[in-house]
């Protein structure tokens, strides 16, 4: 019991090394089936033979395969490919979103397994929380930008009737009233 006690408590993994991992695509946030792999010490392909041999767990908004193009465009953003052949995988990605992600620690049934989906999931709140704090500041920075956009009309407003008043100093006023 103590064993799983210390696996609990220090993480596997560094959450900053899973933030760089998590990835948009498709407006979702993501990871990729060989990081997942490389996290939880397992080859891809036998991290993707557990989800097939499983894959009534994850349904379509748990987990999808890349297109072509997307795949494409996601290996030109990935620098750490080596080139030659047979150093990657022809078979376009497969994604986790985070209830996927979830799903995992289940179907791989290892002590590493849990623990590093528990810093996983803990990566994707701790993004939830910095998108919600900058949602938060883009707010309160347009309705700044507002406020100055209508102060500084109200400031020409000002300019331009003192300019008004100023115009013509030599030049008699009109007097306002009745005269006796």
């Amino acid at each position: 019991m103590k064993n799983n006690k210390n696996l609990f408590t220090g993480l596997p993994v560094p959450i900053e090394l899973i933030e760089r991992r998590i990835y948009v695509i498709r407006g979702l946030k993501v990871m990729l089936d060989q990081d997942l792999a490389l996290l939880y010490q397992v080859e891809t392909k036998g991290l993707n033979q557990a989800v097939r041999r499983n894959s009534f767990r994850f349904p379509a908004d748990f987990m999808f395969q890349l297109t072509s193009a997307e795949a494409k465009s996601l290996r030109s953003q990935l620098v750490t490919l080596e080139t030659g052949r047979g150093r990657y995988s022809k078979y376009s990605f497969y994604v986790f979103i985070e209830q996927g992600v979830a799903m995992l620690s289940s179907v791989l049934r290892s002590p590493r397994a849990i623990a590093v989906n528990i810093a996983i999931m803990r990566a994707f709140v701790k993004l939830r929380e910095i998108m919600s704090t900058h949602k938060d500041l883009a707010r309160k920075i347009e309705n700044l930008e507002l406020k100055q956009q209508k102060q500084g009309l109200d400031i020409a407003l000002i300019f331009k009737v003192i300019k008004n008043l100023l115009k013509d100093p030599d030049k008699p006023k009109k007097q306002i009233g009745f005269r006796t």
